[in-house]
């Protein structure tokens, strides 16, 4: 079965760095994109940075210049560089891993983490 586990989360001050990480483990074939979200108290979740297979990357506007993905293809892990953190940064941060296919026959799936907690205290 496969999991996607999450880790690095914490309390850190404004200005500060963490680091998350994310593994996938189980039966794995190929993952098309992997990438990481967040979801603040009262808010929707949203894209914070997506890189492909072929460590094509995006980011959203508010993390540019600041938060840095990377991918390890042979490890299906997938990292999150944070530097600069802001108050507003404060959320459970999600890793999913899009179209994830457990054989080469097999329909590409989406999974997801169960999240790790980043707070930025000002």
């Amino acid at each position: 079965q496969v999991q996607l586990v999450e880790s690095g989360g914490g309390l850190v001050q404004a200005g500060g760095s963490l680091r998350l990480s994310c593994a996938a483990s189980g039966r794995i074939w190929s993952i098309n994109a992997m990438g990481w979200y967040r979801q603040a108290p009262g808010k929707q979740r949203e894209l914070v940075a997506i890189i492909t297979s072929a460590e094509s990357t995006n980011y959203a506007d508010s993390v540019k210049g600041r938060f840095t993905i990377s991918r390890d293809n042979a490890k299906n892990t997938v990292y999150l560089q944070m530097n600069n953190l802001k108050p507003e940064d404060t959320a459970v941060y999600y890793c999913n891993a899009d179209r994830l296919r457990e054989r080469i026959t097999s329909a590409g799936m989406d999974y997801w983490g169960k999240g790790t907690l980043v707070t930025v205290s000002s």
